[in-house]
């Protein structure tokens, strides 16, 4: 297989906007980072709460540990949609070291279809899970907070990070023959 100049004119002449949906696609995982931090302070003043319940008062607060659970997964969703948007995840680029660039071009596309479809997967899954809620027993165990809207932040976060995923691969689509801008540095 052979890609020459021009032989993706259809993806080459649509860089600009290519690359404006991407910068879109990068706009929710920066809410996300958002969301993440107000749930790590609603986690620390949970936890503080708690300590000086426990050791001050010598009594404990019933529905500490169902709140700390669900704002940690806030905080997880959070953190794959910041982590995607930023790059942070772990990354072994082997490929780039032992073959051509056309090589990678290829395994690039690729990469990212498989990784588009794992996350449009999973969010689907979270969402057809997440919609049963508590009639499914999807409830904490002390004060009964329903799963169904955390189950949505984690089906909300891979979708962005499918978004992503897709905006990243027709960039570099677009850019076969130029640097792709979302390829990891070496």
């Amino acid at each position: 297989m052979c890609f020459n100049r021009g032989a993706l004119p259809l993806f080459e002449q649509h860089r600009a906007r290519l690359a404006r949906a991407e910068s879109h696609c990068r706009r929710l995982p920066a809410a996300f980072a958002v969301v993440g931090g107000i749930a790590l302070a609603i986690l620390l003043g949970i936890t503080v709460a708690e300590v000086l319940w426990r050791y001050v008062l010598n009594d404990s607060l019933p529905w500490t540990e169902d709140v700390s659970t669900m704002s940690l997964a806030v905080v997880v969703a959070a953190a794959v949609a910041y982590g995607a948007g930023e790059g942070s995840h772990v990354c072994v680029n082997l490929i780039a070291r032992f073959a051509a660039r056309r090589i990678t071009r290829v395994t690039d596309a690729i990469a990212r279809l498989l990784g588009l479809g794992v996350t449009a997967l999973a969010a689907y899954s979270l969402f057809v899970h997440g919609s049963c809620g508590p009639p499914c027993g999807d409830v904490t165990g002390s004060v009964s907070i329903p799963h169904t809207p955390f189950y949505y932040a984690l089906g909300v976060s891979l979708a962005a990070y499918g978004c992503l995923l897709a905006s990243q691969m027709l960039l570099g689509l677009a850019l076969w023959n130029a640097e792709d801008p979302n390829e990891p540095v070496e």
